[in-house]
């Protein structure tokens, strides 16, 4: 395997050069999907190339239930620093998992309980409308038995006039029904398993937001109502309950004046891959090259210890 068994580790730095150019260069809906499956994979081959390097520190471990071969010299040869990479990715990984699980229960908890304080609620109201004078509204994904639902306080619908209440409804009802929450999980748990990977989370939190921008504007049919909706609601908003879900003009998901700027230019053009001869094509295939090589990386070292670990196995 080599020093090959390393690269999935560092090569997620090859996807950030992507993020902020394709931003301005691509539809937010092709940068979210982009940037997710850069995250998606790169996270799985980090996670591979852990578990490979787990084996060989298990196997040196006294009384591990492996066998005794796997812990020769010629298996720990395969790795260069084999000792120390070996028990270095065992609490790594572990640390990993660990925070996945955090992740996937925080994400349940918030919407579990996000549902739970609409039940008091009529059902199927479009949009739920919560008593509290302070002005917020978020997307709420749907659970097991329960559907996604918009929710909007009574300050925020006292703070826009008819039009931006539409734009506001169809930014959040965008959210549900892209299902932006899958895409934001997918880059969160990418993140847990490898810290290089974090970085994207901000982008496609921001991409998620001017993708709803962008179906809000084709909705209501005017950008300039958009742009002047996600600006007001940016001047009056307050954090709303839960943090974690789809806001309208949340300052955690991208600097609104970003999102204002692109609402008030021309419709970005929907292409799922930039032209080659242009710095988001340049930035699209040095994040491409990396992912596969990455994969490549992942697939030889994968291949070299099964070989190995079968030679060294007696029969």
């Amino acid at each position: 395997m080599g020093l090959f068994v390393f690269l999935p580790l560092v090569l997620p730095l090859t996807a950030l050069p992507i993020a902020r150019l394709t931003e301005q260069h691509l539809h937010p809906r092709a940068t979210t999907r982009l940037l997710t499956l850069l995250s998606v994979v790169l996270g799985l081959c980090s996670t591979l190339c852990l578990g490979l390097l787990m084996v060989v520190g298990t196997a040196q471990l006294p009384g591990n239930p492996l066998p005794d071969a796997w812990s020769d010299p010629e298996v720990r040869a395969a790795v260069p620093y084999a000792e120390i990479a070996g028990s270095a990715a065992i609490a790594a990984l572990a640390a990993a998992l660990i925070a996945c699980s955090r992740a996937l229960r925080r994400h349940r908890r918030i919407r579990d309980r996000a549902h739970h304080a609409l039940a008091a609620l009529p059902p199927g109201g479009d949009p739920a409308v919560l008593p509290d004078e302070a002005p917020y509204a978020y997307a709420v994904p749907a659970a097991p038995g329960r559907p996604g639902r918009i929710v909007v306080s009574r300050g925020m619908l006292r703070s826009l006039d008819g039009n931006e209440r539409r734009a506001l409804v169809a930014h959040e009802r965008a959210h549900l029904n892209c299902r932006h929450h899958r895409y934001l999980l997918a880059v969160r748990l990418a993140g847990c398993v490898n810290p290089l990977l974090r970085p994207l989370r901000s982008a496609v939190a921001f991409s998620t937001e001017r993708w709803a921008d962008e179906e809000a504007a084709h909705v209501v049919g005017d950008r300039l109502l958009t742009a002047r909706a996600v600006g007001r609601a940016a001047l009056i908003g307050r954090a709303a309950p839960y943090p974690e879900l789809a806001h309208f003009a949340a300052a955690e998901a991208g600097p609104v004046p970003r999102r204002v700027a692109a609402l008030l230019a021309p419709v970005p053009q929907d292409r799922s891959w930039p032209p080659a001869l242009t710095p988001a094509g340049l930035a699209a295939l040095i994040a491409a090259a990396g992912t596969a090589a990455s994969a490549l990386a992942s697939l030889n070292s994968v291949v070299a210890l099964f070989l190995i670990l079968k030679a060294a196995t007696p029969l």
